[in-house]
């Protein structure tokens, strides 16, 4: 599990994730503002997770950016801990916090991860 731990550190600064454990899951949560369930892909694939995310936000006609510092977009791949297994795998979000509980198993089978929004 400490390759998940150090891929995480190597995630953008503007995006904030937590990494819980119980005995037959994991629970990754992450920070993701103006994301919505139909902007965010997860993927289970080959002992990777893959997160790509888009923010989408209206800015009033009259404005335009003199500076944005967080990134419209996140495509983020982490390795899965050793026993944990996209099969069977949930995902949430909600007010742009992506909750995704990935059982535990011996292996991690190809799986696109439905986002619902709670």
């Amino acid at each position: 599990m400490s390759a998940l731990r150090d891929a995480m550190r190597e995630l953008p600064d503007a995006v904030f994730a937590d990494l819980l454990e119980s005995d037959d899951a994991y629970l990754l949560v992450v920070d993701l503002p103006g994301v919505v369930d139909d902007t965010v892909d997860v993927e289970a694939t080959d002992g990777t997770l893959e997160i790509e995310a888009r923010r989408e936000k209206d800015v009033p006609v009259a404005f335009s950016y003199l500076q944005e510092d967080r990134s419209p977009f996140l495509d983020a791949e982490l390795p899965l801990p050793p026993d944990a297994t996209g099969a069977g795998a949930r995902a949430t979000i909600d007010r742009g916090v992506l909750e995704l509980r990935l059982p535990k198993r011996d292996a991690a089978p190809e799986r696109e991860i439905p986002v619902e929004h709670r």
